[in-house]
């Protein structure tokens, strides 16, 4: 069973949220909140899986709530999901350095939705090909990496590069396996390194950080063996 908070500021949108997840044997709804706030002590009462939390509330919006949920070492079971309507790429970028497992626009297909709660729930990053546009539209319209950035490719091996390379595409465990001749569980290890290297909150931080370090440059695919 995978236990889901629901955090938004609109009473419709949680009870519709609520109604959908309901309609399946293996999810259920832990709690309902309406500020950040009140969404971070839900998450800290009832420890559930996922989180599907809302950008823009009041009492704290939902990219504060989701860096003080991520930041609380007694919650690192829980993946966050945000959800807005808000269809910007700021928002996006935000939401993975925060630490959000994945980002969903509020008219998503119901059955997406809840294919969405599973996939976190594994500890996959949720990343749609429009969202990879976005940031790869972000990426393009930065000025070059930064020092920070290049640095902190510095701190990496080539295989490690590799890595972040593929999760930086979207690829699962499974696939980056495949891609890079290891078994899904090496892949697992790599990027449980690259997270303590890069000093990211998430998987969906890592494709950030892949597109902002011109790890992958818009329009095509860049990696230095360094």
């Amino acid at each position: 069973m995978i236990r889901v908070a629901v955090v938004d500021d609109q009473h419709l949108i949680r009870e519709g949220l609520r109604a959908l997840l309901a309609r399946t044997a293996d999810i259920e709804v832990a709690g309902l909140a309406g500020t950040g706030a009140e969404g971070v002590a839900l998450v800290t009462r009832t420890r559930p899986e996922v989180v599907l939390m809302d950008i823009r509330m009041p009492g704290g919006d939902g990219l504060d709530a989701t860096r003080r949920i991520v930041a609380d070492p007694a919650l690192r079971h829980v993946q966050v999901i945000v959800l807005t309507t808000f269809d910007t790429d700021d928002n996006i970028l935000e939401a993975m350095r925060a630490g959000a497992a994945g980002f969903l626009l509020k008219d998503i297909d119901p059955d997406e939705l809840r294919a969405a709660v599973r996939t976190v729930a594994t500890g996959e990053a949720l990343l749609s090909p429009a969202v990879t546009r976005r940031v790869m539209r972000a990426a393009a319209q930065a000025a070059g990496p930064s020092l920070r950035a290049v640095a902190l490719l510095e701190r990496l091996t080539p295989r490690e590069r590799e890595v972040l390379l593929a999760v930086g595409t979207g690829r699962s465990n499974t696939e980056i396996g495949a891609v890079l001749h290891m078994s899904p569980a090496t892949a697992r290890t790599h990027i449980g390194r690259l997270l303590d290297k890069l000093e990211a909150r998430g998987r969906a931080e890592l494709v950030a950080i892949a597109y902002e370090t011109g790890l992958i440059v818009p329009g095509g695919r860049s990696i230095s063996g360094g």
